[in-house]
């Protein structure tokens, strides 16, 4: 039989209410330096979140762009005319006679 403890603490959401408790039970010096601490936390994780989705979104672009090239290196090695890399590349002729 696989019985289950249940942790009423965490099982009930009743962490939140004894936080809340915990927070009401501040002084009002000690309330402000919380809600200052708490204020550059959720500025940082902005910071950090928004860098992230950022770099995600650049590597996927870089990514796109090296397939492009190697796609436009295959093609240019299979003798295919420079027009139709572009076309298929969207590669400049530029680019595409540097590979």
């Amino acid at each position: 039989m696989n019985a289950k403890y249940i942790n009423p603490y965490t099982d009930f959401g009743f962490k939140k209410v004894f936080e809340k408790a915990e927070l009401a039970s501040l002084g009002q010096a000690d309330r402000d330096k919380y809600e200052s601490s708490l204020k550059i936390y959720r500025d940082l994780k902005g910071v950090i979140d928004t860098a992230f989705d950022e770099g995600k979104a650049e590597g996927k672009a870089e990514g796109k762009m090296a397939g492009k090239i190697e796609t436009a290196k295959m093609m240019k090695a299979e003798g295919e005319p420079v027009e139709k890399i572009v076309r298929y590349t969207g590669l400049s002729e530029g680019e595409i006679s540097k590979l």
